[in-house]
Parts: C-alpha cells; sequence; structure tokens
C-alpha cells in the first residue's frame, strides 16, 4: 500500500510541477507578442484492481495545449487584412490631401497674378514693364504645374518602392512559413498528442504579420502543416514549398508596376487590386487615385495653355504681327506621341499620336484601342462603352471626346491595343514659348463701328479670328470699308448683306443672308472659297426704325501700340466656362480636383476609424481566450504550488509508512 501511495504521490508531484511550469511559461511570456497562451491538461491514471475494487494510482500531464480559438482568430486575421488597408490608404489620401491643397492655393496664386498683369496691359497696353511682369508671371504658371507634375510623379515613384518593399516582406514571410512547416513535420509524432506550442505561435505570429499585407486563408492537413493563399485563393506556402512575389515593370507604362507570383513551375501575373491588405490600398492608390489628381492637373494646363494660346493669336503685337504661342503648342510633336501607349506585345509596327481639338470636351479617364484586323475599337475605361472609330481623312480617327487618334506610320497586326491617356504630360511639358515682351498681342486686328442712325440692340461682333494680319489687311486694303447692313424683311426675319462701302453704288455684295429672331448669323470673311481669316457675328434684333431702318455697321483697321481690346479679351478667359463640356472655368476646375481628392481623404479616414474599432474587437475577443491573464495565472500559481506541497507530503507519508513497516518487520 505503501508503494502504491508513494507512486501516487510522485505522479502527483511530477503533475504539479509540470503546471507550475507551463504557469510560468504563460506568466514570462505576457508581453511576448503573438504569444497563446497554454494550459496543462491533466488526466487520472488507470486504478489498480484490488479486492474488488479499482484503486486510485495518481495523475499525470497528457497534454500542453494551447488555448486557442480558430474562429475568434480567423476574424482577427480577417480584421488585421481590413485594417492594413484602410490606414495605407487613410494615410496616402492625407498626404495627397496635403499637395493637392497646397497646389489648389499655389497655382491658383499664380494665374491670379497673372491675369492681373494681363489687365494691366489691357489698360497700358505700350507699357513694356507690365509686358514684362506679364511673361514673368507666365513663367511663374509654367514653374508650378512642373513643380505639381514632379511632386506627384515622386509620389507615384515612392509609393512603387512600398509595392515592391511589401512584396519582398511577403516572400520573407513566406519563406519562413515554409521553414516552421518543415519543423513541425520534423517535430511532430503522430503516436504522441503533444504539439510544438510555441512553433505554432510563431505561425500565427508571421500569418497575422501577412494579414496587415494581404488578405489571408489558411488550410491545415492532419499533420499541422498549413497551406497558406492569399487574396482570391493563390497559393502562397504550399506545405513545406515557399512561392515568392517579384514586382515587374508595367505594360504598356512600365511605371505601373505589377506583381506575379514565382514558383518553381513558372511565374504567374497576380492582380494587385485583388489582394486585400495593404498592398492592395497602395494600387489603388497609386493607380485610381494619384493618377486621376494628376490627370485633372494635367487637363487644367492643357486648357490653360490652348485657351491663352488661341486668345493670343487673336490678337496683334507691337509689331503688328500675329501674337504667336504663350505657352507650348498642346498639339506638339512630343505631347501628341506621348498620349499613346503601345503594347509590348503588339505584332506591328503602327506608330501614333492624339491630337487635341476640343479642350472643353477631353475627359480625365483612359482609353484603349484595339485593332481587330479591319477597325480600330476604342474602348472608354471608366464605363467600358466601345466606339468603333471612322477615319476623316486618311489615318486621323475622331473619337467625339475631344481628341483624334492620329496613325503616324506603320500598320497593326490584329489584336494589337494601344492605352489613350488625352492629357498626359500637359502639366510636365509646359513651358513659357514667348520670350519678347513686345509680342505679347494687346491689340486688336480690326473692330467695328456703328452707325449713328442705329436705334436697335443689334449688334455685329468679330469673332474666332484665326489670321488677325489677313483680317486686318482685307478690311483696309481689299475692302477700305467693309460694311454690314441689316434690315426686318418680315416680322422676325432678319436679311443681311456684306459689301464695301467705299466702292460707288451698285456696290458688289460680298456675302448675304438671313436669320430669324432669337437666332444669330455667322459669317466667315473673307467668303469661301478663300480661308476665312475671321467671323462676323449678327446677334439680338436690328429692326431700326422708319426710312432709317437699314442698320450698319462697319468695320476698320484698330491695330494701334494703345489698342488693348485684345488684352482685355484674353482677361476674360479667366472667368470662361472652358472645361468639363463649358461648365467650369480654370478656378472652379482646380477647386474640384482638390475638393474631390479631400472628400476622399475624408472618406478613407472614416473607414480606418472604423476598421481599427472592428479589429480592437477583435483582438480582445480573441485575447479573452487566449492572451494571458496575470490575476488568473498568479491564482493558478498558488493553487499548484499548494498542491505540490500537498503531493510532497503524500510522498513524505508514504516514507514514514514504509519505515515504520520496515521497522516493524525486523
Amino acid at each position: 500500500m505503501s508503494i502504491n501511495l508513494y507512486q501516487t504521490g510522485v505522479s502527483g508531484l511530477l503533475a504539479s510541477q509540470q503546471q507550475l511550469a507551463t504557469t510560468g511559461h504563460n506568466i514570462a511570456n505576457v508581453n511576448t507578442e503573438g504569444y497563446t497562451r497554454q494550459r496543462a491538461e491533466q488526466g487520472t491514471m488507470v486504478g489498480n484492481y484490488n479486492t474488488g475494487n479499482f484503486i486510485g494510482s495518481g495523475t499525470y500531464v497528457q497534454d500542453i495545449s494551447r488555448l486557442y480559438d480558430q474562429f475568434s482568430y480567423k476574424e482577427q486575421l480577417t480584421n488585421t487584412s481590413n485594417l492594413g488597408n484602410a490606414n495605407s490608404i487613410s494615410l496616402d489620401l492625407n498626404q495627397l490631401n496635403q499637395i493637392m491643397s497646397a497646389t489648389n492655393e499655389t497655382i491658383s496664386g499664380s494665374i491670379d497674378r497673372f491675369y492681373q498683369a494681363i489687365n494691366a496691359i489691357a489698360d497700358k497696353p505700350n507699357d513694356l514693364g507690365l509686358r514684362n511682369i506679364a511673361l514673368s508671371q507666365a513663367s511663374v504658371v509654367a514653374n508650378d504645374f512642373n513643380s505639381v507634375s514632379q511632386n506627384l510623379e515622386q509620389l507615384e515613384k515612392s509609393t512603387n518602392q512600398e509595392i515592391e518593399q511589401m512584396a519582398n516582406k511577403i516572400s520573407q514571410i513566406s519563406l519562413d512559413l515554409a521553414k516552421i512547416n518543415e519543423q513541425i513535420i520534423q517535430k511532430g509524432d503522430l503516436s504522441l498528442t503533444g504539439q510544438p506550442n510555441n512553433l505554432l505561435d510563431q505561425r500565427d505570429k508571421l500569418i497575422n504579420q501577412l494579414g496587415e499585407y494581404t488578405s489571408v486563408n489558411t488550410l491545415e492537413d492532419s499533420n499541422g502543416v498549413m497551406t497558406v493563399m492569399i487574396g482570391n485563393g493563390a497559393t502562397l506556402v504550399a506545405g513545406i514549398t515557399p512561392i515568392t512575389i517579384s514586382v515587374q515593370a508595367g505594360d504598356p507604362d512600365p511605371k505601373q508596376t505589377t506583381l506575379q507570383l514565382n514558383g518553381r513551375n513558372g511565374k504567374v501575373a497576380l492582380d494587385g487590386t485583388k489582394l486585400g491588405g495593404a498592398i492592395a490600398a497602395k494600387m489603388a492608390y497609386r493607380d485610381e487615385h494619384v493618377t486621376a489628381a494628376r490627370s485633372d492637373l494635367n487637363r487644367l494646363a492643357m486648357a490653360i495653355s490652348e485657351t491663352l494660346n488661341q486668345a493670343q493669336s487673336q490678337g496683334l503685337d507691337l509689331n503688328a504681327k500675329q501674337g504667336l504661342n504663350i505657352f507650348t503648342d498642346i498639339n506638339s510633336t512630343t505631347l501628341e506621341n506621348s498620349r499613346v501607349l503601345a503594347s509590348s506585345k503588339n505584332a506591328g509596327s503602327l506608330q501614333a499620336g492624339v491630337t487635341i481639338t476640343d479642350v472643353s470636351l477631353v475627359p480625365t479617364n483612359e482609353f484603349t484601342i484595339r485593332f481587330d484586323g479591319t477597325d480600330f475599337i476604342m474602348t472608354n475605361e471608366r464605363d467600358g462603352a466601345e466606339t468603333t472609330l471612322v477615319a476623316s481623312s486618311p489615318g486621323v480617327y475622331p473619337t467625339g471626346h475631344g481628341f483624334d487618334f492620329k496613325v503616324n506610320s506603320g500598320t497593326a497586326s490584329i489584336n494589337d491595343t494601344f492605352t489613350i491617356r488625352p492629357t498626359e504630360n500637359s502639366a510636365g511639358l509646359m513651358r513659357v514659348q514667348l520670350t519678347d515682351p513686345k509680342g505679347i498681342a494687346a491689340s486688336s486686328a480690326i473692330e467695328v463701328e456703328v452707325d449713328e442712325n442705329n436705334v436697335s440692340n443689334g449688334a455685329v461682333n468679330i469673332v474666332n479670328v484665326t489670321s488677325p494680319e489677313v483680317a486686318r489687311s482685307y478690311t483696309e486694303g481689299t475692302n477700305a470699308q467693309l460694311t454690314v447692313d441689316v434690315y426686318e424683311s418680315a416680322p422676325g426675319i432678319f436679311d443681311y448683306r456684306v459689301y464695301d462701302a467705299a466702292n460707288p453704288p451698285p456696290s458688289a455684295t460680298l456675302a448675304s443672308g438671313s436669320f430669324a429672331a432669337g437666332a444669330t448669323a455667322l459669317i466667315d470673311m473673307p467668303p469661301s472659297p478663300a480661308s476665312a481669316a475671321f467671323q462676323i457675328e449678327i446677334s439680338g434684333l436690328p429692326v431700326g426704325q422708319g426710312s432709317l431702318a437699314r442698320e450698319k455697321f462697319t468695320l476698320v483697321d484698330a491695330f494701334g501700340s494703345g489698342n488693348g481690346r485684345n488684352a482685355t479679351y484674353i482677361a476674360t478667359t479667366q472667368e470662361q466656362q472652358i472645361l468639363d463640356g463649358g461648365k467650369q472655368s480654370f478656378s472652379q476646375a482646380l477647386a474640384t480636383a482638390t475638393a474631390e481628392v479631400g472628400s476622399n481623404a475624408s472618406s478613407a479616414e472614416l473607414v480606418a476609424d472604423t476598421a481599427h474599432a472592428l479589429y480592437n474587437q477583435a483582438y480582445n475577443r480573441n485575447q479573452s481566450k487566449s492572451g494571458v491573464n496575470l490575476d488568473e495565472e498568479a491564482a493558478n500559481l498558488l493553487k499548484y504550488q499548494q498542491a505540490y506541497q500537498a503531493s510532497s507530503q503524500i510522498i513524505s507519508v508514504a516514507n514514514t509508512i514504509f519505515d515504520t513497516l520496515l521497522a516493524a518487520a525486523r
């Protein structure tokens, strides 16, 4: 009996010792990241059969188990990925919002100062000092756009670097997970119940780290070996086989880098936008938000350049010459060609460009053009709409979006594709072309003199001057007194004619026609078949009175060093509704782009706050089951200490009984 009692005491002593060791292990790792609380699972030994009874023989520790709840762990892992995604996009958009806010202030200020200088020239058109100031302010505008473009390019580069760093980190985690799986196989013994708990904790810690970068799913086999999948099911770790991720140059844009999986059997493209976690947020930030902001600024730079160049071209400079471009021509060869990116997979030799035809219609999104063997099929990447392009002239294909697709050379093969970015590089390549202050075309070429007998609200205006030098020569040289007269030939119907009043009657009619009340008449001058140098627009209700009902307007030479009418016209472009189909001025377009980024940043911050709250809830739930509670462990420590002492007492009693038996037998 004493021997059995001795064995019972020893088993209790050993069990309490393991319980104390496990509790001490928990306490020691209370601050260890990723540690899961362990518990010694104690069982009863099989009793000894004696005189018809089973007499207890003690206890043993059958397993050291982790207090692991796979459901709360999976919930925490999912929320880790969501938090990684939300935090990443929120931080990035906050940075972009700061850049755009500063950009709004900087560019708005430089544009305002440029137009102030133009207004000053309109008041004093022959002041060379004011003209120099205007050119200096134009340089500031161009430099500001260049600087912002460089900042956004730097954002793209830094984002690409972060994506590459994340890909390298994911690859390293994959290698580490495969090694742990291998160690688990080496340590595993199906005949034993114990598990390598610390290895499992290390593996879960790596999975949690992986979850920050991408969404993760795992499967564990009967041997405890884990298969890890990311995103929509791409395998990252298959047992002891790791698969790495690398970054590749984009196609057709090398800067729009992509991801690929690298395994023993080859490489597979990976859609980074569907991976979840921080890496998907980086992809979305680069491809959507930074790209949209850059496109908005490119379009604004394009609109400013084209609008001011066109307004400048309608006037005459101090040398009586047509105004030259202030800024870079938006249809320069470099800009046209940079708007088309050809896929590296194209088999054909086609080289193409994009010509801007109407800045008010140009969108900020991308298009894809595919050659189907017969036609060019254009897809709008914003809404997926497809259009078959029809040539208006050899090699020129209007798109209906304010730009033409233009074939420069070569031929296309079937399924060749081209990415179209209509606004590309407009801000980065914006430069001031005009260097001579005398070259600012402040003077108008011709003007309209209203006959003193006119009494109605009818008006004649000069519009769309394409060649002011020819217009001036035509009105003063070819036609010394170019006259427009209008009368009401029938109620609500107005007849007009254009002739040279300097010739004695009957003077030849250069143009004639009629228009209805509420409409206008637009007349090319010189008339066809000559190329029009300007247009005459008749508007209002020129009804006149009595015998003077035929109202007259005379077009005369207006050039002079003191003429600032075209400068006034240039100044009015600041408030013209030009962008977005004629709905927005320059300042409105810039404010809209800035506000959109700010709105996205604010929304992302709210999403990040929500994701953080959900993660905390999931983490706390998991910790309530798996985390170490020092109060509980301290209580266990006392309990197991007392059990240890009690088991020691059993051994002491057994020794006493054994000694008594030996003494009695002597």
